[in-house]
């Protein structure tokens, strides 16, 4: 996750002695099991990584641009439930990277994390270069609006190949209107969307994070084998897809740069 936070702390777990905890300003903002890079402790990195798992053969190497680092649980994820995988990070925060190369274990070198914005790095990317996008970047707590309009998303659809994945992590509150207008905003470039989260968020219960995942191709997103797969974890999810998004998403209007400048 992408932070301009000016306090950054690595924690020890008190329940997991192997768990560390990226803290910005006192926030929770990454969790890495140094024993056990498989292990992902909050429920929307579960959610991004099951997209993952169902989307590509098992222990199929994939190619993957990750947008915010933090402390590279999904990089570490991925380099290990996918030996081999062809990994670029780029995180904006020189105080994130330099901390977590300091405190915690090395990545794979199939792994290269950089500094820069997260836009700057997508639109400086070839065509179809990447199997899957990953956007987790914030600002104090928001979503910069250069990474939330319509434009960023078509680069991203860009750099993506054929049957490539956009999976974009949302903080939002009640009534989510940030959601429902980045749900229109993927589907003005993505023809497969769903959306992935807390039954609870769209109860209008809590604030939370939501999982968006975009695809070019109708059906090539997972949809069934998802919904079941997260409704099974520890922190049950749902999944909205087809005419359920349509309804969510119904009043919403996609974001572009005027929106935003």
């Amino acid at each position: 996750m992408e932070s301009d936070a000016e306090v950054l702390e690595i924690v020890v777990d008190p329940a997991r002695p192997t768990g560390r905890t990226l803290l910005a300003d006192g926030v929770e903002q990454s969790y890495v099991d140094v024993a056990d890079a498989r292990h992902l402790h909050f429920e929307y990195v579960r959610r991004i990584a099951t997209v993952i798992d169902l989307s590509a053969p098992a222990g199929h190497p994939l190619t993957a641009l990750h947008l915010g680092g933090g402390a590279l649980t999904l990089p570490r994820w991925l380099a290990a439930t996918r030996p081999g995988s062809t990994q670029r990070v780029v995180e904006r925060h020189p105080g994130v990277v330099d901390l977590v190369r300091r405190k915690l274990p090395p990545v794979p070198p199939e792994v290269v994390v950089t500094l820069g914005d997260a836009r700057d790095a997508v639109t400086g990317t070839p065509d179809r270069t990447y199997d899957l996008v990953v956007g987790d970047v914030y600002r104090a707590a928001r979503m910069p609006g250069h990474v939330a309009a319509v434009e960023f998303a078509a680069e991203a659809a860009r750099v993506l190949r054929p049957d490539g994945v956009y999976l974009v992590n949302l903080a939002d509150l009640p009534p989510l209107a940030h959601t429902r207008a980045q749900v229109a905003t993927l589907r003005a470039v993505f023809v497969d969307v769903c959306l992935i989260t807390d039954r609870r968020m769209l109860r209008g219960r809590r604030y939370g994070n939501v999982v968006l995942a975009g695809a070019a191709r109708a059906g090539r997103l997972p949809v069934r084998r998802l919904a079941a797969r997260v409704a099974g974890d520890p922190v049950p999810g749902t999944v909205l897809h087809g005419a359920a998004l349509d309804a969510f998403a119904a009043d919403a209007w996609p974001v572009t740069d005027a929106d935003v400048d």
